[in-house]
């Protein structure tokens, strides 16, 4: 057998192997059976995230979503390591409703830019220590609050410094702490709510005026057009009213023409 033919036989030509990552789990589940704390943090769940979605309701570019995973990474969902922000926004994606969950492999690789979790005594120690690390070291959110609706005076925020990590926000005089990455303010406001009145962590516009609920934006609309049917009204009555007083001045002069003996009629 010839050197050549030995070396064709013992050196074959490999073909390069592509590589390809694993694929994500799809056996997600997007409900662990737990209820919640109580039926006031849903309330206070659910207020923020309505009241976002009815103030940028011309908008179709974020996401606000709460008490629904958030998976992570493949490793995290196999492990069942899940995290249910009670309120999250995502800016810069989709306003997808249908959403059952928020997966970031599936999303781009984006997180939650603004979380907010409402404190029940039995996570608080999870919200202010493993949680609020995952948020700044993992999640990397922009924006995180705590508030505890039986205790409004637990309120407390974070920004992200790249370089410092989470830093507090400080209040303002009315105690609302600023949220930069929705350009909003975070504040207490006492009322009623689905029959619950107490109070409540709701959103500010840069002006100070409460962001409404949609029924509350809908009693607006309605109360802005009574308002303005009633301003229609008194300037008819205004003008039915000067109308009956230049008749009346024209009448007057009538009879004053007639005393001296002309005739008002008369062209």
């Amino acid at each position: 057998m010839s050197l050549e033919a030995t070396t064709e036989q013992t050196n074959p030509v490999l073909e390069p192997i592509e590589w390809e990552p694993p694929m994500p789990p799809t056996d997600l589940i997007f409900d662990d059976g737990e209820p919640l704390e109580s039926n006031r943090h849903r309330v206070a769940m659910n207020v923020l995230i309505r009241s976002l979605n009815q103030g940028w309701s011309d908008r179709q570019d974020f996401f606000a979503g709460g008490n629904m995973f958030v998976y992570y990474s493949s490793s995290q969902a196999r492990n069942r390591d899940f995290r249910g922000p009670d309120f999250f926004a995502v800016l810069g994606v989709e306003a997808d409703s249908s959403r059952q969950g928020w997966v970031v492999w599936e999303e781009g690789g984006r997180y939650p830019d603004v979380i907010v979790e409402m404190l029940p005594p039995s996570t608080t120690n999870v919200d202010l220590g493993a949680k609020k690390t995952l948020y700044e070291q993992v999640f990397r959110t922009r924006d995180y609050f705590v508030y505890d609706p039986f205790d409004p005076s637990a309120f407390q925020g974070w920004h992200l410094d790249l370089d410092q990590g989470y830093q507090p926000i400080p209040v303002n005089e009315q105690g609302w702490r600023w949220c930069q990455t929705l350009e909003l303010w975070l504040g207490s406001w006492s009322g009623a709510v689905d029959i619950d009145t107490t109070t409540w962590l709701r959103f500010y516009d840069r002006n100070g005026n409460l962001v409404p609920l949609p029924e509350e934006a809908e009693r607006q609309r309605a109360d802005e057009q009574h308002q303005r049917a009633n301003e229609q009204q008194q300037r008819a009555d205004e003008e039915r009213q000067r109308a009956d007083e230049e008749r009346q001045r024209a009448d007057r002069l009538a009879v004053r023409l007639r005393e001296l003996g002309e005739d008002p009629d008369r062209g």
